[in-house]
């Protein structure tokens, strides 16, 4: 990932296929991560199944960078990638994985709807202001979401609760950093990331490393032989949840607004729906796809190109 994050792609521009396609990944991917993050949970606890996850992918990623010839992360790219990875991935997926032992992935998909909002409210300090038009997705967006939980019959304990805001929150900031560097309290200045494939595989590694030394420190044991689910799940998580749909979000953050890479957090909600009544069995009501409708209708606000 470059230094410094190049302008908003207009829609006629020769990069526009390439964000539709990274937008398709985060929306319906990670739209189907939380189920397989359920799946996952009896035979790979929480910190070691996103540990290991993410030195699975950036491993693989990082040998087809050094079989490409590439060069590899500099010492102060690592550092980067170190507190990106502490962020996005220790605190956004660690966070995420421990709140699934005791909240039902219906309510983790649909709590992460508030991401858009906190990520606006933390580039503020960087003179980042949503416009009206994004101001109005954010907002509608939220209302579907809050209509869809409410419809659902969501039960939840207070520490998964804490446990999604800690990763909402964490998530949110390392996104803004990632694009817009330091905050002036800390410094200032531009993160310090390796271009390219080679810097999305540093922040995998030094994010799962912190996530192994968290499952150790924690005492977890994965269940040995694990459940054939459970192993296909963490398979799946590797190779579309981090290799795809975390590269593909670094991408977006590069090329486009935060408030649209951020629009997965709309569509989610949406395909667990869809989800849970293809594979699990589960029946939506009416109010439910009206709520559905109305996340939907957000997105293309966040879509739809300003004018000129």
């Amino acid at each position: 990932m470059p230094n410094a994050a190049p302008p908003a792609l207009p829609p006629s521009a020769p990069g526009a296929p390439l964000i539709a396609a990274c937008l398709a990944a985060t929306w319906l991917i990670w739209g189907s991560t939380y189920l397989a993050i359920k799946w996952a949970l009896p035979s790979f606890p929480p910190f070691f199944q996103m540990g290991t996850r993410f030195l699975a992918a950036g491993g693989l990623l990082m040998a087809w960078v050094l079989l490409r010839g590439a060069r590899l992360p500099t010492r102060a790219e690592w550092i980067s990638a170190a507190v990106l990875g502490a962020l996005m991935l220790g605190g956004g997926f660690g966070a995420t994985a421990v709140a699934q032992t005791t909240v039902s992935s219906g309510l983790v998909v649909a709590f992460i709807a508030v991401v858009p909002a906190l990520v606006a409210l933390a580039e503020w300090p960087y003179g980042v202001r949503p416009s009206r038009r994004e101001a109005a997705g954010i907002a509608l967006g939220l209302v579907g979401v809050v209509l869809l939980s409410r419809g659902a019959g969501f039960g939840a304990s207070l520490p998964g609760l804490l446990w999604l805001t800690l990763a909402c929150v964490t998530w949110s900031v390392g996104s803004v950093w990632a694009r817009h560097g330091l905050p002036r309290a800390l410094g200032g200045g531009a993160l310090a990331m390796a271009p390219g494939a080679a810097g999305y595989a540093s922040q995998m590694l030094a994010g799962g490393a912190l996530l192994a030394l968290a499952a150790l420190a924690d005492g977890e044991r994965p269940a040995w032989p694990p459940e054939g689910r459970a192993l296909l799940s963490w398979a799946y998580l590797v190779v579309a949840g981090s290799l795809v749909a975390f590269s593909a979000y670094m991408v977006l953050l590069q090329r486009t607004s935060t408030a649209l890479a951020s629009s997965y957090t709309f569509v989610n909600p949406v395909i667990g729906l869809v989800l849970g009544v293809t594979l699990g069995g589960e029946v939506v009501t009416t109010g439910e796809w009206l709520a559905a409708a109305v996340v939907c209708a957000g997105v293309l606000l966040l879509l739809r190109p300003p004018r000129r």
